[in-house]
């Protein structure tokens, strides 16, 4: 299939992770690229990367003026015409439901679903006159929900079904929408989250520490052993998604997350076996 060159994509989330990494890969393969960001500073680090095709975009997707504002300068330069929306943008929050503050969340669940619908909202025009594609990003939490995730589990099975009803609602006008779930990725989202643990656990009751100490050394057990796959290979797959003539709704990108996938097939009370035996294991 050949290259779709020429045409303009708008990403969410282009400073760091999988969306740099989509920005500088579609950039560098002919597609115009609108590289949401919410620093200037984080822009011009783009630029440098890149060419002149690929414009740093300030979009705060938690900023309803920001989306807006990046929405009309985007219809202004493409004259209304989009050809790809790629919600990246979102934020990992992990922890058992008892010790995790209702601050976070709510900002988990903000993030990742309703200024998804927001941004998704205001592109929808352009996308509709382009006949173009949304892409939303998931995760192997899209299809598994682990125990201590249950805020960012939801925000991402969320974001499946977003799909999935977008993906009917929207075809009448010509626009196709796809999930790429990718498992473990190379991304400084890793470096985050540890520290925003590391903080969390310091303002836990001690009692609840200890009530919760197999859960949370299965969750670091966890994120040491799984094999991180580099962003790139996320960004070659979304170039897939967005050539392919009949793209599919879901991509499954590394092999944790199509494990999970084959995993949320089984019967549930073994599957809840399956896992409760390896928080035992790993949790000593």
């Amino acid at each position: 299939m050949g290259l779709k060159t020429e045409r303009t994509i708008v990403i969410t989330g282009a400073s760091t992770g999988i969306g740099k990494s989509c920005a500088l890969h579609l950039d560098n393969i002919g597609f115009k690229v609108f590289a949401g960001v919410r620093k200037e500073a984080d822009g011009e680090n783009l630029q440098t990367e890149a060419s002149d095709r690929l414009v740093p975009l300030i979009l705060d997707v938690t900023d309803e003026n920001s989306i807006h504002k990046a929405a009309e300068i985007v219809k202004t330069e493409t004259d209304g015409m989009l050809f790809g929306l790629i919600n990246n943008a979102g934020i990992g929050r992990g922890g058992a439901l008892e010790v995790t503050p209702l601050t976070e969340i709510r900002k988990v669940l903000e993030v990742n679903v309703i200024d998804l619908m927001e941004v998704t909202k205001a592109f929808i025009p352009m996308l509709r006159k382009g006949k173009g594609r949304i892409i939303n990003i998931g995760s192997t939490s899209s299809l598994l929900a682990f125990p201590g995730a249950s805020a960012y589990s939801a925000s991402k099975f969320a974001v499946r079904a977003i799909t999935d009803s977008l993906r009917l609602e929207l075809k009448p006008f010509g626009i196709l929408v796809i999930l790429i779930a990718p498992g473990a990725v190379e991304s400084e989202i890793w470096d985050k989250g540890k520290a925003y643990k590391e903080q969390m656990r310091k303002s836990v009751d001690p009692e609840l520490s200890v009530l919760y100490q197999s859960l949370r050394k299965f969750g670091d057990r966890l994120n040491e052993e799984v094999k991180k796959i580099p962003a790139k290979e996320v960004a070659k797959v979304v170039t897939d998604a967005l050539n392919s003539t009949k793209p599919k709704p879901y991509y499954l990108v590394g092999n944790d997350v199509k494990g999970a996938a084959i995993a949320a097939k089984l019967p549930r009370g073994l599957l809840d076996w399956i896992i409760l035996k390896r928080i035992q294991k790993l949790g000593k």
